[in-house]
């Protein structure tokens, strides 16, 4: 391969080399010397803010997954709250209709009691009264006639002495 027909920025002469090694040089210096502190220093800061981010990033995610875990625990609770409500509010519904037909029994007792103790009072008065116009007009009757049959004495003793027999009789069957 022939060198000499490439153009001369492939191959340099040696005067070239060292003029842009010296050109290079300098330029190094004076950067190491102004620039290096100041870009290691933006470099520096940028690590740190990079760091700084990630670890804000990294607690943040931590923060993130305690609430989660403090929010399913809540949760957790609240569905455990909320069964526990339906159980109590279950059996306060099954206590108040218990008590409901409780209740309901007894003042249907107390108003069958009051009907039949009124039926007996009724039946009580009717039969009084029965027996009080019964009465009436049995004494109606025989006043009619014993005034018909009683117009002589000797009657008149005769029935008294009957009469007394029946009631003295009827009065030591109730005593017996």
């Amino acid at each position: 391969m022939d060198f000499s027909q490439l153009p001369s920025i492939l191959t340099p002469d040696l005067g070239l080399i060292f003029w842009m090694t010296l050109a290079f040089l300098v330029v190094f210096f004076v950067v190491a010397k102004m620039g290096f502190s100041t870009i290691v220093k933006a470099v520096d800061e940028r690590k740190r803010y990079v760091d700084e981010s990630l670890e804000k990033a990294h607690k943040a995610s931590e923060r993130l997954e305690n609430i989660k875990q403090e929010g399913e625990g809540i949760l957790r609770e609240a569905r455990i709250r909320q069964a526990e409500l339906l159980k109590e509010a279950a059996a306060t519904r099954d206590q108040i209709l218990q008590d409901a037909r409780e209740k309901a029994r007894k003042e249907s007792e107390r108003m069958i009691n009051e009907a039949k103790a009124e039926i007996e009072n009724e039946k009580v008065a009717a039969i009084s009264s029965i027996r009080k116009q019964v009465a009436l007009l049995s004494v109606g009757i025989a006043e009619k006639v014993l005034r018909n049959n009683l117009t002589d004495d000797k009657a008149q003793m005769i029935l008294i002495d009957r009469m007394l027999d029946e009631v003295s009789v009827s009065d030591n069957k109730n005593f017996q």
